[in-house]
């Protein structure tokens, strides 16, 4: 079961730690429970993906992004977010994320990609797919309270100049984000399974080995 997604907020150096801590023990607790004799009541609090948050000021990933990311991404499936989008025009969104997606590519840091579409699959997923592929990183704005726009109430954020929507495609890539998660959510649980399982064969086989040469 996808877990709630791990939200990276204001981190200061070092803090990272805890979190690879909490990722490893989950999967951790899990692989020692699917060893046990109650494997259909095993509690999955495993992490499958993390939303990385980066912030919207400045030019592009700081070293301790960097870094981070690298401690990450053999871990859990990174989704990297342009955070506070509505701060920055059109234009300074679609250099920023330029200018992250060749840092990530860079620094080898491996992110969530979105899988190939088959050739029979309906046009309209198709296009889907290609609009969201298009879209990362996604930059996203957020807002807990109802404006009126439009006639309408909308999720958004009122500023002198005018209406950001949050669900408003024009205005922030929320919607994308929200879809990607939804239709993926499969995907994202299973694009580390394979590495992870191979991982916990080799522990299973050095603990063992171990054990025999214990004896």
């Amino acid at each position: 079961m996808l877990e709630s997604m791990l939200r990276l907020w204001k981190l200061k150096s070092g803090d990272f730690k805890s979190i690879i801590k909490y990722i490893d023990d989950q999967f951790e607790k899990f692989f020692h429970g699917e060893r046990g004799l109650n494997r259909r009541n095993i509690a999955d609090n495993r992490v499958h993906c993390c939303f990385y948050f980066i912030s919207p000021f400045g030019h592009g990933l700081k070293p301790f992004d960097i870094e981070f990311m690298k401690q990450l991404h053999n871990k859990v499936n990174i989704v990297p977010v342009i955070s506070k989008a509505d701060v920055l025009t059109k234009k300074e969104v679609a250099d920023l994320k330029t200018r992250v997606t060749k840092e990530i590519t860079a620094n080898g840091i491996k992110v969530y990609s979105l899988p190939d579409v088959d050739e029979d699959e309906d046009e309209d997923y198709k296009d889907e797919v290609r609009q969201l592929k298009e879209a990362m990183p996604f930059a996203v704005s957020g807002s807990t309270t109802f404006i009126e726009a439009k006639g309408k109430k909308v999720r958004g954020r009122l500023y002198p100049w005018g209406v950001v929507e949050i669900e408003n495609p024009e205005h922030s890539d929320f919607v994308k984000l929200r879809t990607m998660l939804i239709t993926h959510m499969q995907d994202l649980q299973e694009e580390k399974e394979a590495e992870l399982k191979k991982m916990q064969e080799i522990m299973a086989k050095m603990q063992a080995e171990m054990s025999v040469h214990k004896v």
